[in-house]
């Protein structure tokens, strides 16, 4: 299981609600927690689709750039902004 690398997840920021303005993900794990603990919405078609690429790309059957790019479409479904960090 992958779940603290972030070699492969290119670390992003959201922009949400609340007193953390910007929350930073940079791991698959971070990435799940946030889908699970932090989303505004969880039924959107994305947000599953995100929640499901998280658990593939932590078990190792997809790539964890999959697993962003579903967490972004998750987030422009949610209407959460998306700042790319640069490392």
């Amino acid at each position: 299981m992958k779940w603290c690398t972030s070699g492969e997840f290119v670390p992003l920021m959201l922009v949400v609600s609340g007193p953390e303005k910007y929350k930073l993900v940079a791991t698959l794990v971070q990435a799940a927690e946030m889908l699970t603990l932090g989303w505004p919405i969880d039924d959107g078609e994305e947000y599953l689709v995100a929640i499901m690429a998280c658990r593939d790309a932590i078990h190792g059957e997809i790539p964890a750039q999959d697993a962003r790019a579903a967490l972004i479409r998750a987030a422009d479904e949610a209407g959460i902004s998306v700042i790319t960090v640069v490392h």
